[in-house]
């Protein structure tokens, strides 16, 4: 029997539980950080909550010992990753991270790149003055400042930070449609949008959308994984390399 930790919390990592549930060869204990008040659970064993950094982790992998590890959590969740990398070296564990494919620009696609919200924030006032922030809710604060221009802000769950002066808040998860973010950037007279570079189709409408509005895009690039680390960006590459270990 092979133990495998899935670091989750994506659609991928969800997947990839659920064809692994199907494998008597394999036993997976998927972990989601908590983060978000009601996650959509995976398949099998699921732990929910912290390590507490990368010596909690090494504390729980001492007293749950694992053969390999697949880090899918999500692109931007860089200290996770970190963390999981460092410990995997220490304790001389195999880990691979599994990452869905970044966004490319498309013909079209009016896209201003940055390495950060910070940088991000910055550029910001030279683009428009109605934005629609779509940066998840623990990144908000770093536009809080931006007392001049107006926000609508998209989240799953309401932001813990400091919110910008001018602002309105939309709980909402996706799947969105192309239409619908069209019609809701129309309604709010948005001019530009700010979004980190996800990947994936739950929430791309929003691109198209800005697209056909011809509305500019700030893109936060992705946090660069650690160096060595091996890295896939489809849910069969995994698993091929973990049913690999069962052999």
């Amino acid at each position: 029997m092979v133990r495998i930790l899935i670091l989750g919390g994506t659609g991928e990592a969800r997947s990839l539980a659920a064809a692994l549930h199907e494998d008597s060869d394999i036993d997976a204990v998927s972990s989601l950080a908590g983060r978000i008040r009601d996650p959509r659970v995976p398949v099998g064993d699921v732990r929910i909550g912290g390590f507490g950094g990368a010596d909690g982790l090494a504390d729980w992998l001492r007293t749950h010992p694992v053969d390999a590890i697949v880090d899918a959590t999500h692109p931007f969740a860089a200290q996770i990753t970190a963390n999981a990398v460092e410990v995997a070296g220490r304790c001389d564990i195999p880990i691979l991270v599994l990452r869905r494919p970044a966004w490319v620009r498309r013909t079209g696609d009016d896209w201003r790149e940055v390495a950060d919200l910070g940088e991000a924030a910055q550029l910001l006032p030279e683009l428009g003055s109605r934005v629609f922030l779509t940066v998840g809710r623990q990144g908000v604060d770093s536009f809080a400042r931006l007392g001049a221009l107006w926000f609508l802000v998209r989240a799953i769950d309401p932001p813990d930070v400091e919110m910008p002066q001018r602002s309105t808040l939309l709980l909402a998860r996706g799947p969105f449609t192309a239409a619908a973010e069209a019609a809701l950037m129309h309604e709010h007279r948005i001019d530009v949008l700010v979004t980190k570079n996800s990947g994936g189709d739950q929430t791309y409408a929003k691109l198209e959308a800005a697209r056909a509005l011809g509305i500019p895009v700030i893109m936060v690039r992705r946090p660069q994984l650690p160096p060595g680390v091996g890295a896939v960006d489809d849910v069969a590459d995994a698993l091929a390399w973990i049913v690999s270990r069962t052999k």
